[in-house]
């Protein structure tokens, strides 16, 4: 019997591995255009890009694409940082506590979804793109 009265929640490098599972699950071609990515986990956005996001909570952000994407790959800088895509622990797991999916599949949602912004489209094209798969 599984005793739930001793689980705690998952810690930044549980979330870490199961992006990375949900990142390896992705088809090659898909991480091959991902190659340099870097997938990052923390436990909210730091306050600089809370502002930048216009949040007006530190729970309103899942995740973040930082970066140049592949439409502006040519556009490299002296000192860029690479491509990262940011995954935030406790406003995950409170998403998660609020919903009906299970916590791999919202980080697998959460990182294809700033992946989407590493291929250039906007959270509109994605919005577009998933309402085409549900139908």
């Amino acid at each position: 019997m599984n005793d739930r009265s001793q689980q705690r929640a998952p810690s930044l490098a549980e979330i870490e591995a199961i992006a990375e599972e949900a990142f390896a699950g992705l088809p090659h071609a898909f991480r091959r255009l991902c190659a340099g990515v870097r997938i990052q986990v923390d436990d909210f956005p730091d306050d600089e890009t809370l502002d930048e996001m216009n949040c007006e909570s530190e729970f309103d952000l899942l995740g973040l694409f930082r970066g140049v994407g592949l439409a502006q790959s040519g556009e490299t800088a002296t000192g860029q940082m690479p491509n990262s895509v940011w995954l935030y622990r406790r406003p995950l797991l409170d998403y998660w506590a609020e919903h009906d999916e299970t916590l791999g599949h919202l980080v697998t949602h959460v990182l294809i979804h700033e992946i989407g912004h590493h291929f250039g489209l906007s959270d509109d094209d994605m919005a577009r793109i998933e309402a085409q798969a549900d139908a």
